[in-house]
């Protein structure tokens, strides 16, 4: 290696240099990874190139790499010739990252926090988002995060087309899960009105740096909104929002029968009869197993929407 060599920069036939290198790095600069920001790196080049190749994205795409890390997937992300926005919220990271993407100029590098606070995106992130066209999420999403930001992600005016991501074994079980099952809540209840969720590949415990407790697996969702379900203008919203707020409310007592749970938001049991009544759905039955498109009928009804104070689909153009 020649003295303007940077060690850390990729080798010549494109591969990774050892992580060994890369750790020394790390601890020269006092890094820790962070259990709060749920820092798990994955090493092992073979699995970070198998999942970038898993995404199926042609040359040309825009993806969104969320937790870039050192690079260790971004840097088979770029070589696919996608047009990467890479974003990581430690400074040190970024810059080891910087270095073994050198040169690569279909790749934007965003020092930000993802999120603000639980129920926002970062506004750094959203001013660099695509607000029109198809685009991608591929990430080794970091575990303290990934459930509130695929929410938001999917909630976006122009949400992604298709997100690959690596996450616990326990949040890609609740991701695929169907209705009555024991993981099927919110979460999934959330995307499937806008995605069809599968499961891919799996990622051993010893694939990462640190180790984690649990073995991680990646889940690939396809932008397949439930028929007449539209995202964008103020109708758009006013459609996720009332849904979203049904989904909290039944499983917050997902265990309660749907005349209990809705008792409250809707001023009482006779209103939450009526309402059912009208949705011709039996209140008896438990909101944790209605299937998105149940769910969907229900939030729609006039009734539930003026509690919410949005108006019923097909009203808007009448106000």
């Amino acid at each position: 290696m020649s003295a303007d060599e940077d060690a850390l920069g990729a080798l010549a036939d494109g591969r990774r240099p050892p992580w060994s290198l890369f750790r020394a790095e790390l601890d020269s600069v006092g890094f820790r990874p962070s259990k709060t920001l749920g820092q798990n790196f994955l090493v092992d080049p073979n699995a970070a190139r198998s999942i970038a190749e898993d995404a199926g994205l042609s040359a040309g795409a825009r993806a969104l790499e969320i937790g870039a890390g050192c690079g260790f997937l971004s840097m088979h992300l770029a070589a696919l010739g996608l047009e990467l926005l890479a974003v990581e919220i430690d400074a040190r990271l970024l810059a080891v990252a910087r270095r073994l993407l050198v040169g690569q100029g279909n790749v934007r590098w965003l020092h930000a926090d993802a999120l603000a606070g639980k129920h926002a995106l970062g506004p750094s992130l959203v001013a660099e988002l695509p607000s029109d066209g198809p685009w991608h999420v591929v990430s080794n999403l970091p575990y303290s995060i990934s459930a509130p930001l695929l929410v938001l992600l999917a909630r976006l005016p122009n949400p992604p087309r298709t997100l690959t991501v690596l996450v616990q074994e326990e949040v890609a079980r609740r991701l695929v899960a169907g209705p009555g099952e024991p993981e099927w809540g919110g979460l999934t209840a959330r995307l499937a009105l806008l995605y069809r969720a599968r499961q891919g590949r799996g990622v051993g415990a010893q694939l990462f740096w640190p180790r984690p407790r649990v073995g991680s697996r990646v889940v690939h969702l396809a932008f397949e909104p439930l028929e007449g379900v539209g995202v964008v203008g103020e109708e758009g919203e006013d459609e996720l929002h009332a849904y979203d707020a049904l989904v909290d409310t039944l499983f917050q007592h997902r265990r309660k029968q749907l005349a209990a749970a809705l008792a409250e938001p809707m001023g009482g049991r006779p209103n939450a009869l009526a309402l059912l009544g009208e949705a011709g759905m039996d209140p008896l039955a438990r909101g944790e197993g209605l299937p998105p498109a149940e769910l969907l009928r229900l939030s729609r009804l006039a009734a539930w929407r003026t509690r919410l104070g949005t108006r019923a689909r097909g009203t808007r153009g009448n106000a």
